[in-house]
This record gives C-alpha cells, sequence and structure tokens, in this order.
C-alpha cells in the first residue's frame, strides 16, 4: 500500500483515532445491509487501502452487532407485519434455504449455512432462520456469531488475495 493512501485513513495525530471514523462508519453501514453484510463491506474496505486484519475487525463486528437488534426485531416488530406478503415469503424462502441444515445439525446447521460467503446465507437469513425453527437465542446467536466470523475469515482471504493480484 501507497503512504499516501495510508495517510488518507489516518486521522490526524491531534484526535488521536487510528482509522478515519468515516470510513469506519461507512463500513459498519455496509456490513449490516441485508443481502450484502460483511460479504460486500470486507472487499470494500480493502479495496479502500484498510489493512486485511482491520477490514476483518470492523465488517465483522458490525455484522455481529446487528444480529440482537434482528431479535429484538422479531419479538417486537414482526408480529405487526407477519400478515404481509411479502414478509411470509421471505419467511418462506429462508425455511426452504435452512430447513435439511439446521433440522438435521441444529445451532452447527446454523454456523455452517451463515459461514457460507453468499449473499443470503449471513446474519440476517440466519437470525431469521433461529427464528422460525425457534432455536433458543443464546444458542442461536453464538452460533449465528461465529458463522459471521468464518464467513468473515473467507471473505478476508479471498479479497486480499484478489486485491493482490489486480494491484
Amino acid at each position: 500500500m501507497k503512504n499516501k493512501n495510508k495517510q488518507t485513513f489516518i486521522v490526524a495525530k491531534e484526535i488521536g483515532m487510528p482509522m478515519d471514523m468515516i470510513l469506519v462508519l461507512g463500513l459498519a453501514a455496509i456490513s449490516i445491509l441485508p443481502y450484502i453484510e460483511l460479504r460486500g463491506a470486507i472487499p470494500v474496505a480493502i479495496a479502500k487501502g484498510l489493512g486485511p486484519i482491520e477490514a476483518f475487525l470492523v465488517c465483522t463486528i458490525a455484522n455481529i452487532l446487528i444480529i440482537p437488534v434482528i431479535f429484538l426485531f422479531m419479538d417486537h416488530i414482526y408480529p405487526y407485519f407477519a400478515h404481509l406478503g411479502f414478509v411470509q415469503k421471505t419467511l418462506v424462502k429462508v425455511h426452504a434455504k435452512t430447513h435439511s441444515q439446521v433440522k438435521k445439525y441444529g445451532a452447527l446447521g446454523l454456523c455452517l449455512f451463515v459461514a457460507v460467503p453468499l449473499p443470503g446465507t449471513g446474519a440476517y437469513s440466519g437470525t431469521l432462520a433461529s427464528y422460525v425453527f425457534e432455536i433458543n437465542k443464546k444458542n442461536a446467536f453464538s452460533s449465528i456469531a461465529l458463522g459471521v466470523t468464518i464467513a468473515g475469515v473467507l471473505v478476508t482471504l479471498i479479497s486480499a488475495g484478489a486485491y493482490k493480484l489486480i494491484a
């Protein structure tokens, strides 16, 4: 990485922050977008000059932090929207995608489903699946967080390797 690019992402020493907070907040925002999540945020972070470890940490932590928010949504807001067709269709799709893994392996199957770094297999789908299959929230959170972490490692390795090839 060139020094000029590195300086772009370092906040002035007077402020004392190690990374540009606007970049970090932008990456966190990408990491919590449904269907994009860290699978889209980590490549963007690396392309913007963030190191692979920093990209992994920022994007993975943000993606994990959305899990309790989705649980709260499902507990308190979902009941008001459950009758809507698109909500029912979404849950039917999640059920169909996750049924074989979750029914056969339970929380481990949920972890493996989330760990696959493809769109639609992240924290949102995992959390919805745990809700559909009534998996204990504590177990579900651990499984989903581990799956997000595994996906983060895979996406970081792929993105860092691809960036080295094209840079």
